[in-house]
């Protein structure tokens, strides 16, 4: 009995002493579990959205440092030495591959439609720009996938040989220019004495030939047009048209660079004497040129080779110019080829090879 007294008055004694911790508590208000767990989802959605955040940064940064280290290990990039950067052996940087003149830089940034100087620049700097621009262009073309023009030239063909045969018609196409108007024979003296006389010459000359090609196509049997050799035949003439319409701007605007009007001149020229060979040739001096190319190291250090200072602009490979000029650069050669099978020559030594 006394042992049970003295357990009520010990109990009495802690209910009434607040310092006494209070015994825990066994449930909890359905609101404060739900308050709790979704503080617990907050915290857990700001972290993982600190890491997304700082995963994000930290891969911006790396692929922004990839791209510069790209760009300045890039060769046609690289600054030509100057005096200040003589150094030796391995140390000294390779010369610029992208040596081009003040007037083709002009050509070509006005062919994008981009000013030809912005304000302060010089002209390493608009030649950089130049680069920097055809580099954006070519990896835009390298993401949307190269087109193939020869298999789209043969899907063009197919297509037209359909539509024909479902047609039933015979007809020729037209495109609504006369090539035989204004077409007379090219004297090679004006290129020096009065060269703006030349564009509309070669412009009717050329035109009349692809259309005379165009025409041998639509004249052959059906079995030939039909079988895979003439499909291809077709195509190449199609693709070869295609290819030319920059090189007829250029002679209807009269833009055509001096060096090119008067190689393209002789190859007119002895395509209407029916001499090949010597068309052949020039074509040869104005697609590779006929510059004399240095043997062994021509830039060492500050002082350039006398060999460098014969180059000059009337023998430059206009091949290597850009994609445009070699492609109209070689339809020139398969007129040339066209032509000597049509109009084959009385000297058969004047046969191209």
């Amino acid at each position: 009995m006394d042992a049970l007294k003295a357990e009520i008055a010990a109990k009495r004694k802690n209910l009434e002493d607040p310092g006494v911790a209070a015994r825990p508590t066994k449930y909890m208000r359905r609101g404060d579990l739900e308050r709790l767990k979704e503080e617990e989802e907050r915290k857990v959605q700001e972290e993982k959205r600190k890491k997304e955040e700082e995963e994000e940064a930290k891969r911006r940064k790396e692929a922004a440092t990839e791209r510069l280290r790209s760009i300045s290990k890039s060769p046609s990039l690289t600054p030509a030495p100057g005096p200040e950067d003589s150094r030796s052996g391995s140390e000294q940087p390779k010369e610029s591959q992208f040596n081009l003149s003040n007037e083709e830089t002009i050509r070509r940034l006005r062919a994008k439609g981009q000013p030809v100087r912005l304000f302060a620049e010089s002209d390493k700097d608009r030649r950089l720009r130049l680069r920097a621009l055809e580099l954006i262009e070519e990896k835009d073309h390298e993401r949307l996938g190269g087109q193939n023009d020869f298999k789209k030239a043969l899907e063009d063909v197919e297509n037209a040989e359909r539509e024909t045969s479902s047609k039933g018609s015979k007809g020729k196409k037209k495109d609504g220019t006369d090539v035989s108007a204004g077409e007379s024979l090219l004297d090679l003296d004006m290129v020096k004495t009065d060269p703006d006389k030349l564009y509309p010459i070669i412009y009717y000359a050329l035109k009349r030939i692809l259309k005379e090609w165009g025409e041998s196509m639509d004249e052959r049997p059906v079995e030939v047009k039909q079988s895979r050799q003439g499909k291809l035949a077709a195509a190449t003439q199609m693709q070869s048209a295609e290819y030319l319409k920059p090189l007829f701007k250029q002679l209807r605007s009269r833009s055509l660079p001096s060096d090119m009007l008067a190689r393209i001149a002789e190859i007119v020229h002895h395509m209407q004497q029916r001499q090949y060979q010597r068309a052949n040739d020039s074509y040869l001096r104005l697609s590779i040129g006929n510059a004399p190319w240095p043997i062994g190291v021509t830039m060492v250090g500050i002082h350039e080779r006398s060999a460098r200072e014969k180059i000059s602009a009337d023998q430059v490979a206009h091949v290597l110019n850009d994609e445009v000029s070699r492609k109209y650069i070689q339809s020139l050669k398969r007129l040339i080829t066209f032509s000597q099978t049509k109009y084959p020559p009385a000297d058969i030594s004047q046969l191209m090879g």
